[in-house]
């Protein structure tokens, strides 16, 4: 299989099972993950995993900004956790 650089194995934070999740919700692509947001992929994900963890979309954020999740800016990190606990109190 030929890979381009549009492929989500190119993206930080991106592994094989991450990837074949995101696939499995129609995002296809770096450029579709990024159309998205980091947000309303995990959201996705969320409907087919409930399970899914902060740390996910902490990930999804970085590969998003094309950069490894622990060097995203404390600020967006706070803001992710914000929105991951209203989530998962089911207020989104």
């Amino acid at each position: 299989m030929t890979m381009n650089n549009d492929d989500l194995s190119h993206l930080p934070n991106i592994g094989e099972v991450l990837k074949d999740r995101l696939i499995e919700i129609g995002i296809k692509t770096a450029t579709d993950l990024r159309k998205a947001g980091s947000e309303n992929a995990f959201l996705a994900l969320r409907e087919i995993d409930p399970g899914a963890c902060i740390n996910e979309l902490m990930a999804l954020e970085g590969a998003v900004q094309n950069i490894r999740w622990h060097h995203l800016e404390e600020v967006k990190k706070q803001e992710l956790k914000e929105f991951h606990k209203l989530v998962s109190l089911g207020k989104t």
